[in-house]
């Protein structure tokens, strides 16, 4: 895949000022990043392939992976080549994104425990955050900080941001503790997210992610080594889009609430000012 390509898979990214914003071999190792995030989660949530087909694209992914660390032709992961290579990218971030699409394939995930939402938020959003601090240049052990605390706070906001489009095909992420403390009895996606208590369970669901993003700033306030614009922007508007909807709340009918780009493009430029 050229880099002309990745750049336009990367572009229809939130992010994509974000990421545009770093020196070239860094820039080109996150859209990559990123595309493989995007492709596997398309295999995720196609709602037209059958569950053993989404499994063996899935599957052919490892395989590809398998091939990339031995040296050998890498198929359709030849991509992630370089960004492997230079930034010394471990294989089992890469094969933890893979596990929590599986996770997404092997079933319709409907009021999960917390543990297991803790394990599908830590596979989808924090070992993307393990491959990109490496990317950054952070050093090992703020890196993984801010990657389990960032990466689960953005998981959260994005499951409390689509709990509508999740019942639509059949999901709930909301776990089962937030339900029960709600006295939500779950029986089916829509009647949950139909349910006027979904505004209790979603304010018990955001204080957890107001606790991640609180770790998470903390850390970066602390200035530690790196190219960070990308991950204080993530921080910096994931936060503010969950402070719109605590003032909103979950009760349905609920009004998906946007990040604003133009505002995001503003925060990139601070951010280079100020760093």
């Amino acid at each position: 895949m050229s880099e002309a390509a990745v750049a336009a898979g990367a572009s229809r990214s939130s992010f994509y000022a974000g990421m545009r914003v770093l020196p070239r071999v860094e820039r080109h190792a996150m859209f990559a990043i990123y595309d493989f995030c995007r492709i596997v989660d398309d295999i995720a949530d196609d709602q037209q392939g059958h569950r053993a087909a989404r499994t063996a694209q899935l599957d052919r992914w490892r395989n590809d992976l398998d091939a990339l660390y031995a040296g050998r032709d890498a198929g359709q992961a030849d991509f992630l080549r370089s960004a492997v290579d230079r930034f010394d990218l471990d294989r089992c971030d890469f094969e933890a994104v893979i596990d929590g699409m599986a996770m997404d394939v092997d079933r319709n995930i409907c009021w999960p425990g917390e543990a297991e939402l803790d394990l599908y938020c830590d596979r989808v959003a924090s070992a993307v955050g393990r491959l990109s601090v490496r990317v950054f240049g952070m050093e090992r052990e703020p890196g993984l900080v801010l990657s389990h605390h960032l990466g689960r706070a953005l998981q959260l906001t994005n499951i409390l941001r689509d709990i509508d489009e999740d019942a639509a095909i059949g999901r709930v992420y909301v776990p089962a503790e937030a339900l029960a403390a709600a006295g939500i009895v779950p029986v089916t996606p829509q009647q949950v997210a139909a349910d006027p208590r979904m505004n209790a369970a979603g304010r018990w669901l955001a204080a957890r992610a107001e606790r991640h993003f609180d770790q998470a700033g903390k850390l970066l306030a602390s200035r530690p080594q790196g190219l960070l614009i990308a991950p204080r922007l993530m921080e910096s508007a994931y936060a503010r889009l969950l402070t719109r909807m605590i003032r909103t709340g979950w009760a349905p009918p609920r009004k998906r609430i946007r990040t604003n780009k133009l505002r995001l493009i503003l925060t990139v430029a601070r951010l280079m000012v100020t760093g």
